[in-house]
């Protein structure tokens, strides 16, 4: 003779903390700018063009720009050169580009953000 046990829980049953209450536009005001906004304030400023410039600059001294060349070089070789699109060294460099920036150049750029940031805060 076999007897089987479920065990059942009810949802109700269980203790849960109640969510966190909604923000607001005028809560959201109050904290951090959204990227977008803070897009716009490097835009407007011309720090953005001058961060490019910047970025430019770190990623030629090291190296990297040299590097991606090469990378571009071996992938329309290996393809073909009428064989490959824009759209293709895009998709198979950007990974890796992205991937090997150097933390150096990333952190001097988020540097000179927060400070931007620091210097037009309200």
């Amino acid at each position: 003779m076999s007897h089987s046990h479920k065990l059942v829980i009810k949802r109700s049953s269980m203790s849960r903390p109640p969510p966190p209450p909604p923000t607001t536009n005028k809560d959201q005001q109050h904290q951090n700018p959204s990227l977008q906004e803070i897009n716009i304030k490097l835009i407007q400023s011309g720090e953005k063009e001058r961060l490019k410039e910047l970025l430019r600059e770190r990623l030629l001294e090291c190296g990297w720009i040299d590097e991606m060349k090469t990378l571009c070089r071996a992938f329309t070789r290996k393809k073909g050169r009428n064989n490959v699109t824009v759209d293709d060294l895009v998709h198979v460099i950007s990974p890796k580009g992205r991937a090997s920036v150097p933390n150096s150049v990333k952190a001097e750029l988020l540097q000179r953000i927060r400070a931007f940031l620091a210097s037009t805060a309200d």
